[in-house]
């Protein structure tokens, strides 16, 4: 009972330290002034005023007698202030021209752990560099194939990742190009209010065999066409009337005629243009690009006589909205292999890529440019614009979803990784909750322990990374602080998944399962502590009063950390250095000597001291201790007599988690499951021991008469 209060009174104290510090929070913002752009930016460049509705400056040029407009400059942070795992946005100076090239980009401020006197900023800095020359109107992708920079191939570029730094440089591009968008949507006409990633998908195993006469029942086949007569109305009672003398004379006959279709989706591409052509245009295609088809007859076509093949066309505008999107020719050959009914006129496929922010769910608006000119040496230009819309059937593309961001490609490039995970947590599960057939055999035990504790420290430590930490719960703390998203989780599979089984098993079984098998630095004490008991280095014995309060270090620890990620990040950034788990699971031991030095000592003391750190010093496990405080399970068997007068499993348990009474202090316990073991022999046990014995006492009955 004087247990539980004492944390109840910790508790309280918590909750009254930091409660105060968390109202007092406020969100970051940018730090740029124009004085220190003017540095950034010297002669012969012009740091022009600050955009009074966007926090974006305009940086000038001087060319000559003209003064142009080189890019603007704005800050990542107040457009997309993404969260790193510190739970704090990085924040990027970027630098993006009219065209939507960026110019330049660098890091202003970043609190990533593993770029904090770990890899270094070096890495980070040099990833940033790859962006320069790049296009917001290009698919910009990460790779780990060691370019050494940036490549482009068409519509996609490549830049190198960060090893150890996965997640990180995902958040930093996801920020960069989420800011970038948001600022040529509003400044160079790019996708206005629309997300890239937040837009209706082609469904490309949707087809269906259709003719002509099908495909224009259902709309994937449109006609479009305008009379002379109809034209002739359009510029009536402008100047442009009656310029036309085909029109005049021939007013029934056809100004305009065309079959517009939706090509790109696999319905109207293979059975428009068979098999064949169908594989030709995929090839030219870039994964997210799209393609409109129109075959033009009559007088008037899509392209004028003088039209460069490959080029933007000059006639032909498409939009969404208010968002003008670039179109262009894919100067593609093919024939039909479907009879559209009519002549066969002018074939033109455009492509439209995939970063433009086209939706296929909404109308594609066409606007066909007719222009009328009036008079000899300067003639007068009457315009008019023959409009027409595309309107893609719902059944051929899978609607927007809210969550619809990058992170889902990391997950579906690790889907093996979170799938072997998943099935040792499972074994895991199920092997905790048939303990005691586990048990049984103390050897069968030992041997699936070692190898479960090695899976841990190898897949999930060094190889997938996914090393659960105090840094988890400070970067959600400060992401809320701020009221900012946590979708930055979500760029970590490995977490994500962990945690969600930590979190479960925390309500059932208590902090044991992650400290006692998945922590792949608790796994590396275990193995240091075991190889010193086989090499028989002797142990250091610890006064149960002594290791009691010694156990209240680590929530000294966890109190200071958690205080500190409400008012300072830096001062967070060098805390959570009292967990080894950076320095030894995240970086394989590569970096500065007194990192390395401090997780080696915490290995080597766990050679005298079991699992020295787990026990006396790691916050992250202090907070799982707080919240497996509310398990629902007092899960590990116990008999009358244990505590009373039995002490076997109590002065066995090397973690000391077992109270003179017998119970089990579960705040303290790491699931090791050698006490089940004890409480399962027959020859360990003493309270079971006894009971086989009495068993086998055959008791003599007295006679009843007495001696003859």
């Amino acid at each position: 009972m004087s247990a539980r209060m004492s944390w109840r009174r910790l508790w309280r104290c918590l909750t009254c330290l930091l409660l105060p510090i968390w109202l007092l929070a406020t969100a970051q913002a940018g730090v740029l002034t124009r004085e220190a752009l003017v540095e950034r930016f010297p002669s012969p460049f012009i740091v022009g005023e600050k955009d009074a509705a966007l926090p974006v400056w305009p940086i000038f040029k001087k060319n000559m007698t003209s003064t142009d407009l080189a890019a603007y400059v704005f800050e990542s942070v107040d457009f997309a202030p993404i969260p790193g795992f510190s739970g704090v946005p990085m924040n990027l100076l970027i630098a993006l021209d009219p065209a939507g090239v960026f110019v330049e980009v660098q890091v202003l401020s970043h609190h990533e752990p593993v770029f904090l006197d770990g890899l270094g900023p070096a890495p980070l800095f040099k990833f940033v560099s790859q962006y320069q020359g790049l296009s917001l109107k290009q698919n910009i992708k990460i790779t780990t194939g060691g370019m050494n920079g940036s490549k482009q191939e068409g519509a996609n570029a490549y830049i190198d990742g960060v090893s150890k730094a996965t997640a990180s440089v995902r958040i930093l591009n996801q920020s960069a190009l989420s800011s970038a968008l948001k600022v040529a949507r509003k400044k160079l006409g790019f996708a206005e209010g629309r997300d890239p990633d937040l837009i209706a998908r082609i469904k490309p195993d949707k087809f269906e065999l259709l003719d002509v006469a099908a495909l224009r029942q259902q709309g994937l086949l449109q006609r479009v066409t305008l009379s002379n007569r109809e034209m002739e109305q359009a510029y009536a009672g402008s100047n442009g009337a009656g310029l036309d003398a085909i029109a005049l004379a021939k007013p029934g006959e056809s100004f305009i005629d065309m079959d517009v279709s939706y090509v790109s989706v696999p319905t109207v591409g293979r059975n428009l243009l068979g098999e064949a052509g169908w594989a030709k245009l995929k090839a030219r295609l870039e994964p997210g690009d799209h393609a409109v088809m129109m075959v033009s007859r009559g007088r008037y076509g899509v392209v004028g006589d003088d039209f460069t093949r490959g080029a933007v066309p000059d006639r032909l505008a498409l939009k969404q909205g208010e968002l003008p999107i670039e179109i262009r020719d894919l100067d593609l050959d093919v024939t039909l292999a479907a009879q559209l009914g009519t002549t066969a006129g002018t074939l033109k496929i455009f492509r439209v890529i995939s970063q433009s922010g086209l939706d296929p769910a909404l109308p594609l608006e066409f606007y066909l440019h007719v222009t009328r000119n009036k008079g000899m040496i300067y003639p007068e230009r009457i315009s008019r614009d023959v409009r027409f819309a595309v309107t893609l059937p719902a059944q051929f593309y899978v609607a927007a979803q809210p969550d619809n961001k990058t992170w889902h490609s990391i997950w579906q490039q690790r889907w093996w990784e979170i799938a072997l995970l998943l099935a040792a947590l499972l074994l895991l599960s199920v092997a905790l909750t048939l303990q005691k057939k586990l048990s049984a055999n103390e050897r069968r035990l030992v041997w699936f322990r070692r190898a479960f504790l090695l899976f841990t420290a190898i897949f999930i430590g060094w190889y997938a990374q996914g090393q659960l930490s105090i840094v988890n719960i400070t970067s959600v703390v400060q992401a809320l602080m701020a009221g900012r998203s946590l979708e930055f989780m979500m760029y970590d599979p490995m977490t994500v998944t962990l945690w969600t089984f930590v979190l479960i098993s925390l309500f059932i079984w208590g902090r044991g399962t992650f400290c006692g098998w998945l922590c792949p630095f608790g796994a590396l004490q275990e193995f240091t502590g075991k190889l010193a008991q086989a090499l028989k280095i002797p142990q250091l014995v610890i006064k149960t009063s002594t290791d009691a309060k010694l156990k209240l270090v680590k929530y000294s620890v966890l109190a200071a950390i958690l205080g500190s990620a409400f008012f300072s990040a830096g001062l967070t950034d060098k805390l959570v250095e009292a967990e080894p788990f950076k320095t030894a699971i995240t970086l394989n031991f590569i970096r500065s000597w007194p990192f390395v030095a401090y997780a080696v000592g915490l290995l080597l003391a766990s050679m005298f001291v079991y699992k020295f750190f787990c026990r006396y010093l790691c916050p992250f496990g202090a907070g799982l201790a707080v919240l497996g405080r509310f398990r629902i399970l007092d899960w590990l068997p116990r008999r009358a007599a244990c505590g009373t007068p039995c002490q076997t499993c109590r002065h066995s348990c090397e973690y000391k988690a077992i109270r003179p009474n017998g119970t089990i202090a579960y705040d303290d316990c790491f699931q090791c499951l050698d006490c089940v073991v004890i409480y399962e022999s027959d020859e360990r046990c003493a309270p079971l021991m006894l009971e086989k014995k009495r068993a086998r006492i055959i008791p003599i009955a007295p006679t009843s008469g007495g001696a003859q």
